[in-house]
């Protein structure tokens, strides 16, 4: 029954969206208000350019105390090499591949277009759903 459940059936598809003109504390503000552990960052073209993590805003703040110099914007931060994930992938296959990575949350898409994201907190949701 759990290998036929797919991503799109347990993602999430109201983005809380970074643009790539924030600065990093507003990126951590708005990660930390809506209580994620990332977020999708934007060009002015709407496309997506970056994921800024939890990992990304610790990383933020140690340059910051050790260099004691003011956070910088979020594309220096965050991650670029974006993975992203298939809208109609089996949920089996993604707790496969988060075991696999120290990454928190995927990026969905259907064919080119962004539709989602989705955490390892809604894999487990998928889980506790079927049992």
């Amino acid at each position: 029954m759990l290998a036929k459940i797919t991503v799109a059936d347990y993602m999430t598809t109201r983005l809380i969206k970074l643009t790539k003109e924030m600065t990093g504390i507003d990126a951590i503000k708005k990660i930390l208000d809506h209580k994620i552990t990332g977020a999708p960052v934007f060009n002015e073209h709407g496309k997506l350019i970056g994921m800024f993590s939890e990992k990304d805003a610790l990383k933020m703040v140690l340059e910051v105390a050790y260099n004691q110099s003011s956070a910088g914007n979020v594309t220096e931060y965050m991650t670029k090499d974006v993975v992203k994930v298939e809208a109609e992938m089996s949920i089996v296959d993604l707790a496969e591949k988060f075991q696999n990575t120290s990454v928190r949350s995927f990026p969905v898409y259907r064919d080119q277009d962004l539709v989602g994201i989705i955490s390892r907190t809604d894999v487990l949701r998928a889980l506790a759903t079927t049992a």
